[in-house]
């Protein structure tokens, strides 16, 4: 199965494609992209697990810093996310994923992850 556009699976969550979240946690089980795991990550009920997994495959500093800025998302640590993302889209401003992790603060239904992860 082919990896995700981030991109484009941020789009569809955005708009509310029910299907949206089911398919990226799947997709994540036989995927070693690292962009691919933080997503899945932020919904399934084994984020952890899958962040573990998305740090030993981040071979760019681009991909270690989006697995550091969605650890902390999930610890819940507001002031780092912000400090983070505020660093890593200076350098990389087109990271559509880092700059929906920062504005999830914001947004209950996406840190409440309680109801909102996909159980498989």
């Amino acid at each position: 199965m082919p990896d995700l556009d981030p991109a484009q699976e941020l789009h569809r969550l955005a708009v509310g494609d029910p299907s949206a979240i089911h398919e990226i946690v799947e997709r994540s089980r036989d995927s070693d992209d690292a962009t691919t795991l933080v997503v899945a990550a932020l919904f399934a009920t084994d984020g952890d697990a899958l962040l573990t997994r998305a740090g030993t495959r981040a071979v760019t500093t681009r991909e270690r810093q989006t697995v550091a800025i969605a650890a902390a998302h999930l610890r819940g640590d507001r002031e780092l996310v912000d400090a983070l993302a505020r660093d890593h889209l200076t350098e990389h401003p087109d990271n559509v994923l880092v700059a929906w992790i920062a504005g999830a603060g914001s947004r209950t239904s996406v840190t409440d992850h309680s109801s909102s992860k996909e159980t498989s």
